[in-house]
């Protein structure tokens, strides 16, 4: 018998646990010595607005991809410096350097167009310098290098540019072992070196993302620039001090029960054994579930986990609850913090085959997102706004 239910995918909820996402910048801020810049780019992975949450933690600065996610947080009135540090040629570099947006630059081409935006407005372009240490993606290239550095210098004496970072980025800090990173660090060195050869001075260096700071691999530089980490993600897997900051939870739409044999969803991926209960979940791959966890996947009810079944639907998913009829309207818990034994973000990780980052970040716009002030594991009730 099938039991309709009268919930719309929009009550799916996302729950940002402001209180995790201060801890866990503060541990990074007291393990970098308070020389934090918090990248809170992809909408800060996913969590919306907690660029206060973050300064008021211990960030010291805050890092964004590109110009209108540095203009974001200035409008929301975040006294830190602001690094933006991927965009094209013709972004809108006048009102980045009127809002004193600081701007990575990786090409004299790039530099060129900071400058002239800033001869427009009258004012300096604080500027980072970026070299690519092996990536082969952003930044510099070796051979551009020396000449980045020479156009530099000179735009600084002609007052439309001052150069206040000298950037790289790892591409194995996540293994520590590895030898690329004694090799990239080499040639970080070496770029420093070289910028200072041509006559610029005075500029933070800052090498290290999440992982090289949690491994030490990028240590001994000014900044270190955190992002996956304030929100819990560890890509080294070698801490356990990182706390979890979201719950996913969604209300069951329908149930109905069937007979061994039925199948599930398209292509009939899935055919039950037994007779059991299933459970209709308003959510799907276009709210940002992982087609490749279909069949693998598990969400948690009446306090244990039970299987998702079949093919993932763009707005639905099946869930085999075994003996138990749910009821419509009865929440699902996809994942959270773990600690009541729900699934992680990391198990969803796990099930696609792919890293937490993409599960945060990729959590659609028709799930109803909430802030709340209450500590990471305390009821979702108590959240201070829902957007």
């Amino acid at each position: 018998m099938h039991t309709p239910g009268s919930r719309s995918s929009s009550t799916a909820e996302l729950v940002v646990h402001d209180d995790a996402v201060r801890a866990n910048t503060a541990w990074f801020a007291d393990r970098t010595g308070g020389h934090l810049m918090a990248v809170l780019k992809a909408d800060a992975f996913g969590h919306g607005s907690v660029a206060r949450s973050v300064v008021a933690a211990g960030a010291t600065a805050i890092g964004v991809t590109s110009v209108t996610e540095a203009l974001a947080i200035r409008a929301d009135r975040v006294d830190v410096p602001v690094l933006s540090w991927l965009n094209p040629v013709d972004a809108d570099f006048d009102s980045a350097v009127t809002a004193d947006v600081d701007l990575a630059v990786s090409s004299t081409e790039l530099l060129d167009a900071v400058s002239r935006a800033a001869a427009r407005v009258g004012r300096t372009s604080r500027v980072h310098l970026h070299v690519d240490l092996g990536m082969s993606r952003d930044g510099a290239p070796h051979d551009t290098w020396a000449a980045l550095c020479t156009a530099a210098a000179l735009l600084e004496r002609h007052g439309t540019v001052r150069v206040v970072g000298v950037m790289g980025h790892m591409s194995c800090a996540d293994r520590p072992d590895d030898p690329q990173n004694a090799r990239e660090t080499l040639r970080f060195a070496n770029a420093v070196r070289t910028a200072r050869r041509r006559g610029l001075s005075g500029f933070v260096t800052h090498l290290a993302a999440t992982a090289a700071t949690i491994t030490g691999v990028g240590s001994g530089h000014g900044l270190h620039r955190i992002g996956a980490g304030l929100f819990g993600i560890d890509p080294s897997a070698t801490s356990d001090a990182l706390v979890p900051t979201l719950s996913l939870t969604a209300p069951v739409v329908s149930t109905r029960a069937v007979a061994a044999g039925a199948g599930i969803g398209y292509g009939h991926d899935h055919v039950v054994e037994r007779p059991t209960n299933l459970a209709l979940l308003p959510l799907g791959y276009a709210d940002g579930l992982p087609r490749a966890a279909s069949d693998r996947a598990e969400v948690q009810v009446r306090g244990r986990r039970r299987p998702v079944v079949g093919r993932f639907s763009m707005d639905m998913v099946v869930v085999d609850t075994g003996d138990d009829r749910l009821r419509p309207g009865e929440t699902v818990t996809l994942f959270g913090r773990g600690t009541a034994g729900e699934p992680t973000v990391a198990d969803w990780a796990r099930w696609a085959g792919t890293i937490e980052h993409e599960i945060v970040t990729g959590i659609g716009p028709r799930v109803r997102r909430v802030h709340s002030t209450a500590p990471a594991g305390a009821a979702t009730g108590t959240a201070a706004a829902r957007a």
